[in-house]
């Protein structure tokens, strides 16, 4: 074809314009709107698409706070958001190709103001400025150096955490007084509690895990049985930098302490990946009470496409520590050891079908094994039976007693137990938002459970499974960015104990939205629920139920009202009101909340078993007693508790300036026993010391407190991040607790002279931590972590040793960058 040069000069010309929609076709292209943490449009707003920490194009919020990035790059994107008087916030890493429409909401919260997204509360994120429970996000800053979770876990209000002994031992946590078993913990939304809700905080490393969400109040719509306290959620970090990004952690500290840990992340085209280890090793401070805990962690995902991504982590740990039980009473360690071996698994398929319409399929896996051994018999032979030392026992409420505790009665060792407790979970959500203002949630769960305990030297092996399902559905929404609020119910088919429902109703209604001022911001909040627990193995295979109705106690069935085990009850409402001052650098919160738990399971000792079987002969209750002690059956249980814990749970947060913030909180609770087996039935014991005094042995008495409950608790932290030098200093601290020295029918005598009253027999403390990171070069750093560093002795429960100051010191190389997520 011929041209002449005019025909050539303009088609020159109009070439940038012919090719421009070609290169739009090829092109990515990321969309959304940016508010702030009520759902205000932010308009002015700075938006940036970036990629291998390159900027490839920004743009600015229009009025409606809507933004759009379009670029002919492929792979691994993030968005960067900032504006005026608002913190520069980064996206989690997500894959983008040629065609591809990506919708991106962006949250912005103001320079002073720590917030975060949150699940646990309507089961899809949310600010928590938005949400209607009490909900606290506890970053990675505050336990990355700390080898486990137990102390940052301290400063959640509502949260009570007793860790009976040094550092391994069984970590229990009291939502605002619910039982420790009452609680649903999760890893990636995955349940990982033993079958029945028992937990043991103290088996979960640090590393691995890149935030942990507390929630208060129970949620068994959202996360089904267990869920009857509270929701604990513990997350996986991701990979995120465009290559790979290696850490390695080693330091050494008192009483034998060393700890290695390595982590491996990055992108690759669609894929990322993380990976980490750690080996923490200690001697404690009293003879028997190794701690050894190794931990590996894996976190792989994969963008089949921009809507459409696969993601599977896992985390194996190898726990092992000493059994020295109760040092303080006997003055000897005992000789055994318990070891665990967790395997924990989420793999979920995650779907966009539209900017409206999401769905998930998540499957769960945990594996769990318990093994106790007792070595040999510790303590001093006297007529059969071994016992400690001469020992004074000294409650906080000035009770004392002076005797010889028995440690172990004669028998076969080395002396074995097993527990097993498998799980497979599948759950299915869809969530479709109607309008901006409106969203349906609805999910689908399906759980395999398999249990088992075996005890090999008398031949016990008992197992049990169950099969569960349950339904729910929510309705989310806001009406003007003012009244937020959540209705939903769940229905679930236990095989157990058959179909529970759990409805739940939360709303949060701001009077004064926040703002610039010096008092502008004020939100009400109210919540009610309905929640449900399912037994333990061992609340299910120790059914006195069960056991009367096997050795002939119609009898004692029909006169106390004793029924086959079931599940445990709990109903809640709060309320409460939040407000800001000094445009959001102060952030005050109080909530008032009433519990209500019924039917729970309640432990009614061996030793009193005989007294339930009249009938039978003194030869014959001998005969039993022996036979209980033989099966370590030292509690037989029933649903025949119920309390009820009400208080007020405060928390104020103040960002003094952009790089200190400081965080305290404080709960009053009051909890009180309104029916006991222990009190009804077989009635409370008697120290022959205090004749005049009733005692819970092992269960608390109606009118008491439940035990380990403390009235008062309170916490304080402050952290100073200038970019990455850190320091965290975290204070908690607890009143006296009702609790017992559980040695009833445990002295020379087989009495209860060594039983103290139980009211306030709990020391309070006060627990002081520092962290601190500071880095010498781009690729080396030191840290430092000092625990207990005011050495209380008395914030383990009465009977054992807490352990004193301590402190470790390590260097941290890293090569490539720190992860965005951490």
């Amino acid at each position: 074809m011929h041209f002449v040069p005019g025909r050539i000069a303009r088609l020159i010309l109009l070439l940038p314009t012919l090719l421009l929609p070609a290169a739009h076709l090829r092109a990515v292209t990321v969309h959304g709107t940016v508010t702030d943490s009520v759902g205000r449009p932010i308009s002015g707003a700075t938006v940036a698409l970036v990629q291998n920490g390159k900027i490839l194009i920004n743009a600015i919020s229009r009025y409606d706070g809507t933004f759009q990035l379009t670029s002919g790059a492929t792979g691994q994107f993030y968005v960067v958001a900032g504006g005026n008087t608002f913190r520069q916030l980064s996206t989690e890493s997500f894959y983008g190709a040629a065609l591809d429409s990506i919708a991106k909401n962006i949250v912005l919260e103001p320079d002073f103001v720590r917030q975060s997204i949150v699940v646990t509360d309507t089961g899809t994120p949310r600010p928590d400025a938005e949400a209607s429970a009490s909900v606290s996000v506890i970053p990675w800053n505050t336990f990355s150096n700390a080898g486990d979770v137990v102390s940052a876990l301290r400063l959640v209000p509502g949260m009570n955490v007793v860790q009976q002994g040094q550092r391994g031992a069984l970590t229990s946590i009291f939502i605002r007084g619910g039982n420790s078993d009452s609680n649903r913990v999760l890893l990636d939304g995955v349940p990982i509690e033993d079958i029945g809700g028992r937990f043991d905080a103290s088996s979960i490393s640090s590393t691995g895990i890149s935030q942990i969400e507390a929630y208060r109040g129970p949620n068994s719509v959202l996360w089904g049985s267990d869920a009857a306290a509270g929701v604990i959620n513990f997350s996986t970090p991701r990979g995120s930098t465009p290559f790979p990004t290696f850490i390695y952690e080693g330091d050494l500290g008192n009483f034998g302490t060393y700890r290695n840990a390595a982590q491996l992340g990055g992108t690759r085209g669609k894929l990322d990946y993380y990976g980490a280890f750690a080996d923490l090793q200690t001697k404690n401070s009293i003879p028997l009470d190794e701690y050894h805990n190794i931990t590996s962690v894996a976190n792989i995902g994969y963008a089949l496409t921009s809507a459409t991504g696969i993601r599977v982590t896992a985390h194996n740990a190898d726990n092992a520590t000493g059994l020295p039980g109760a040092y303080q009473f006997t003055g000897i360690a005992n000789d055994g050891k318990q070891s665990d071996q967790d395997f924990l698994m989420a793999g979920t398929i995650d779907h966009t079908f539209s900017e409206f319409w999401h769905a998930q399929v998540r499957y769960g896996m945990a594996r769990k094994r318990e093994e106790s051994i007792q070595w040999s018999p510790t303590g001093n032979l006297i007529d059969g039976n071994y016992f400690g030392y001469i020992n004074t026992i000294r409650g906080a409420n000035g009770y004392e007693a002076t005797g010889q505790a028995l440690m172990n009665y004669g028998g076969t060792y080395p002396s074995t137990l097993d527990l097993v407790s498998n799980r497979d979970n599948l759950y299915a959500q869809t969530d479709y938002r109607f309008t901006p203002h409106v969203q349906l949630v609805l999910g689908f769960r399906y759980e395999d459970e398999r249990g088992a305990e075996k005890e090999y030297a008398y031949d016990l092996n008992e197992t049990l499974e169950r099969t569960n399902y349950d339904y729910m559905g929510a309705i989310n929404g806001d009406w003007r960015q003012r009244l937020f609020y959540s209705v939903g119910g769940g229905i679930e088919k236990n095989q157990l104990y058959g179909t529970k429902t759990s409805p739940r109703v939360g709303g949060s209604y701001y009077i004064i939205r926040p703002g610039r001022g010096i008092a502008h911001g004020t939100r009400l909040t109210f919540n009610f629920a309905k929640g449900v627990k399912e037994p333990t193995i061992d609340d299910q295979f120790g059914s006195l139920y069960q056991f009367l109705l096997q050795y002939g106690g119609g009898a004692a069935i029909n006169q106390y009202n004793v029924r086959p085990i079931g599940a445990e009850e709990s109903r809640s409402y709060d309320g409460g009101v939040e407000q800001s001052f000094f445009t959001e650098r102060v952030t005050l919160r109080a909530t008032y909340f009433h519990n209500e738990f019924s039917n729970q399971v309640e432990y009614v000792p061996a030793s009193l078993i005989p007294e339930l079987l009249p009938n039978l002969s003194v030869e014959q209750q001998q005969n039993l007693q022996a036979f209980l002690n033989g099966e370590s059956a030292y509690e037989l249980t029933l649903n025949s508790l119920a309390f009820k814990a009400w208080g007020v749970e405060t928390q104020l947060d103040y960002g003094i300036t952009k790089n200190i913030a400081l965080r305290l909180g404080y709960t009053f609770l009051q909890s009180q026993v309104q029916r006991s087996f222990s009190s009804d039935a077989v009635g409370p014991s008697y120290n022959p010391a205090y004749p005049g005094i009733a005692i819970g042995n092992v269960s608390p008495l109606v009118g008491a407190r439940p035990f380990r409950r403390p009235p008062n608790t309170g916490s304080a932290s402050i952290a100073y991040t200038p970019g990455r030098f850190t320091v965290v200093g975290m204070l908690s601290a607890a009143s006296r607790s009702d609790d017992s020295t559980y040695l009833g029918g445990a002295d020379l005598n087989f009495g209860n002279s060594l039983l103290l009253p139980n009211r306030d027999l709990d020391h309070a403390y006060a627990k002081l931590d520092v962290t601190a990171t500071l880095p010498l070069t781009t690729w080396l750093g030191v840290y430092g972590q000092f625990d207990n560093v005011l050495s209380n002795q008395h914030i383990a429960p009465i009977g054992y040793s807490s352990l004193p100051a301590n402190a470790r010191l390590g260097l941290r190389f890293t090569w490539g960058h720190l992860s965005k997520t951490q």
